[in-house]
């Protein structure tokens, strides 16, 4: 619905304006060219009705003149120094000057004119959605186990697994004690068997299982 004796005020670029249609406009610079119509939409109050925050499906439509820029601001900085000294920055706004040429109570959601939208957001957008999405690193694969090395009996050496209680860790320890043959272990003085159970961690074991003994019917086939 249109109306052209209403009023409407609208917000854009943190700002709200009261307009009737034909007024000019100048807003913060807009992401359009001059011959453009843009809407707005976010309409705070429109002749009486007064949103809730804003007034649902009103819109304010208006071309696009020209853009510009604000008359430039003069602002002084300080420096802390010994000698204190002054500096003067410059800054021009830019600026989108509109003529409002309709304004809607309803039904601006159906339009389909291009909603008026502040260029700093439409090109912070754009560049978001043109950068590529970063790569996600590929997992990095666990490197494979090294297998541990294992003892492996010389050629010539015996079955040490066939004594009592000796399964392949034993065995293993055996081995890399230099332990090959069970005609070494028959031969075991009890300094050795002494020695021989630091080495394997278990004390006392050799004369429990009776290593010595089975190792001479074992030698002796």
């Amino acid at each position: 619905m249109k109306e052209d004796h209403m009023f409407a005020v609208l917000k854009t670029g943190g700002k709200q304006y009261k307009v009737s249609s034909g007024d000019i406009l100048r807003v913060e610079k807009l992401a359009a060219e001059a011959g453009e119509t843009v809407q707005f939409n976010e309409i705070l109050m429109v002749d009486g009705t007064v949103g809730a925050p804003l007034v649902d499906g009103a819109g304010v439509q208006a071309e696009v003149i020209e853009q510009i820029k604000g008359k430039k601001v003069i602002h002084f900085v300080k420096r802390r120094r010994k000698h204190g000294s002054k500096r003067t920055k410059g800054h021009r706004q830019q600026l989108t000057l509109l003529r409002v040429t309709d304004i809607l109570a309803s039904g601006a959601g159906a339009t389909g004119v291009k909603a008026a939208v502040g260029a700093g957001s439409v090109s912070g957008a754009a560049v978001e959605a043109a950068a590529p999405a970063p790569k996600k690193a590929a997992p990095k694969k666990a490197a494979p186990k090294a297998d541990a090395p294992k003892a492996e009996a010389p050629a010539g050496a015996d079955d040490l697994k066939k004594l009592s209680g000796v399964g392949p860790a034993l065995e293993k320890k055996l081995l890399e004690a230099g332990v090959t043959t069970f005609a070494q272990i028959a031969a075991w003085t009890d300094e050795d068997v002494a020695a021989m159970d630091e080495k394997l961690s278990f004390k006392g074991r050799i004369e429990r299982e009776g290593w010595i003994a089975q190792a001479k019917e074992l030698a002796n086939g």
